[in-house]
């Protein structure tokens, strides 16, 4: 029996010298959480029973035990979150594990400099998420009463005999389908290229679907920002302005943070 180390995240030495860890449990609700100093990096883990959590176990709970994830997933994320509010963190992603602290140490080593740019980016920075949702039928009546290619499709087919019609009709129903994603898109883009004014990266991520989202409009931009803390409040106001002025058009916007910076950090 030995024991595994569990990463929650990296914090520049220097910053842990002012301020000592809090008492945080660990990934068991039983062991702490401590630190362990890599030269100029200093890594957030505990311990794990190497029995109890092999590859082949930890892969099994992913896929099996829906609870089990739920709750661990809780955790590490919780924790992460105590602790970007205390350093700069490099936040590592659910189940980030070593075999020992030699393991450890040297792929910290290994990925120094990759290190030292990230935190260079992360200080004084935070990590917002942008999520868009749009009415789908409120914009298809907005397009569908509005668009010039449409409205003239209608005429064409308006003195058809009735079966040939009915075909027609259904041309101009995927057209306005497309019509509705190219809108969207458009929007949804506009959007995004405006904001990044106010930030110093911007990235797209992939949309939620309404299983995940509980909502029953789609989701139709999903977006995350690094920025500078100074500008935070600027970026919020442009969403509360576009949130205001697109309301009664269907649009509507959900921005969440400061997040750990997960998507600006990826070294390990």
């Amino acid at each position: 029996m030995g024991d595994l180390i569990y990463l929650y995240g990296l914090v520049p030495t220097n910053e842990t010298i002012n301020q000592s860890l809090p008492s945080f449990k660990g990934f068991e609700g039983e062991g702490g959480i401590y630190t362990i100093p890599i030269e100029q990096n200093t890594a957030i883990v505990c311990n794990l029973d190497s029995d109890q959590y092999s590859e082949e176990k930890i892969k099994d709970k992913v896929n099996h035990d829906m609870e089990w994830l739920k709750e661990k997933a809780f955790h590490h994320h919780e924790t992460v979150m105590k602790l970007a509010k205390m350093f700069t963190v490099i936040p590592l992603k659910f189940c980030t594990l070593y075999k020992n602290q030699d393991s450890l140490a040297k792929a910290v080593q290994t990925n120094e400099q990759k290190m030292e740019r990230t935190f260079a980016l992360l200080a004084g920075n935070e990590e917002w998420n942008l999520k868009i949702y749009c009415d789908d039928q409120l914009l298809k009546e907005q397009i569908s009463q509005s668009d010039p290619t449409i409205e003239a499709k209608r005429a064409d087919i308006a003195s058809l005999p009735k079966g040939r019609q009915f075909f027609e009709k259904k041309k101009i129903e995927k057209l306005i389908e497309s019509k509705l994603e190219e809108e969207k898109n458009r929007v949804s883009e506009d959007i995004h290229l405006h904001l990044k004014e106010y930030v110093l990266q911007g990235n797209v991520k992939s949309n939620w679907s309404k299983d995940v989202t509980g909502r029953k409009e789609n989701m139709t931009w999903n977006s995350v920002y690094l920025i500078s803390e100074p500008k935070v409040e600027s970026f919020l106001n442009e969403i509360q302005h576009y949130q205001k002025e697109m309301k009664e058009m269907g649009w509507q916007f959900e921005v969440t943070g400061p997040w750990p910076a997960y998507h600006f950090s990826n070294i390990l």
